[in-house]
């Protein structure tokens, strides 16, 4: 996993972590939702900030699938090739 991208995407999600513990050690397998107790509303302004970020965009299907932090790296390597 890209280390960059990997510390973009935490700045990015932590002003919307409520488990601020969880978010010391995060990793590929953390889930937004469970782990780190974002809410789902939280998790589309952390995907529009991913898109603006980045320069992308995700569409309704993928941003879906976006359940853990290493499942965001992952879309964004892929729209970034």
């Amino acid at each position: 996993m890209n280390s960059e991208l990997l510390d973009k995407v935490i700045e990015i999600v932590s002003p919307f972590v409520k488990n601020k513990e969880a978010l010391k050690s995060v990793s590929e397998e953390t889930t937004f939702l469970k782990d780190l107790e974002v809410s789902s509303s939280r998790l589309v302004d952390i995907i529009l900030a991913i898109e603006d970020t980045f320069g992308i965009e995700v569409s309704d299907e993928d941003a879906d699938t976006i359940s853990t932090i290493g499942a965001a790296v992952s879309l964004i390597e892929s729209r970034s090739a």
